[in-house]
């Protein structure tokens, strides 16, 4: 970096702006804006801020223009010997020198953070892709595993589906076989309808040795008739006799 080129900064770690204007320096290389120098040497013992150093002495601090005038510049070494204004020349240039340097080694740390930051930062992506990476087998190896077992489900299903298919095409069979039982059946009732018990209207064909058709068989309960139930058929069925009239007629 060329010193035609460098800026001054303020060496406040709070601060570091572009110095213009008015500034302090100090007996130790430092220097400060305005506004920083003022706060901090105000106060006595002044102490630098930045190295910590006493500053005791009368001119160990000084508020200097930084672009003086051109009446300045031609006065401030008049008179003076040339060894005295070479000593100030190469005081004033070791202090550009150290503020050179002080800053290439500030640069060259804040470069060395930003890389060890860098570093940190790429060891903490590389974890946590690895770590991603080992998630994510684990989801496929999931996934896999899942996979199967659904196949296995499917299989299943296919098999139950089967068997209902297979159990209902017997049963669709059987309800035929069912259904023209009982077509058989009706069909034989309705042709003899004597021999089935319940549509004869409990009427039996008659036998040499049965009772007369108005007597059931001897022990039928419908048709057995007793004492009692006799003299009730025939109080029933006799016409009642008119007591006024006679049959025969006396002369």
């Amino acid at each position: 970096m060329s010193a035609s080129k460098f800026t001054l900064l303020c060496n406040s770690h709070n601060c570091r702006t572009k110095l213009s204007g008015f500034a302090w320096v100090t007996a130790c290389s430092h220097v400060f804006c305005d506004q920083h120098g003022t706060e901090e040497f105000s106060r006595t013992p002044a102490i630098c801020p930045a190295c910590s150093s006493m500053l005791s002495g009368k001119l160990d601090v000084l508020r200097t223009e930084l672009a003086p005038s051109e009446q300045y510049r031609a006065m401030v070494l008049v008179g003076l010997q040339p060894e005295t204004v070479l000593e100030i020349s190469h005081k004033a240039l070791d202090f550009w020198t150290y503020q050179v340097n002080q800053e290439r080694l500030l640069m060259e740390y804040s470069l060395s953070r930003a890389g060890g930051q860098v570093l940190q930062m790429e060891k903490f992506m590389i974890q946590q892709n690895q770590s991603k990476e080992l998630e994510l087998n684990a989801l496929r190896g999931e996934i896999a595993s899942l996979k199967k077992v659904l196949e296995e489900y499917k299989r299943k299903y296919s098999e139950v589906l089967e068997r209902l298919n297979e159990r209902n095409r017997q049963y669709q069979k059987l309800q035929g076989l069912l259904d023209s039982l009982r077509m058989h059946t009706l069909g034989t009732v309705e042709k003899d309808p004597i021999s089935h018990p319940f549509t004869t209207g409990l009427v039996k064909p008659r036998s040499s040795h049965s009772s007369p058709s108005f007597l059931g068989p001897e022990g039928d309960r419908f048709f057995s008739l007793g004492p009692e139930n006799a003299k009730t058929f025939f109080q029933f069925n006799t016409p009642t006799r008119d007591r006024t009239q006679t049959f025969i007629k006396k002369n």
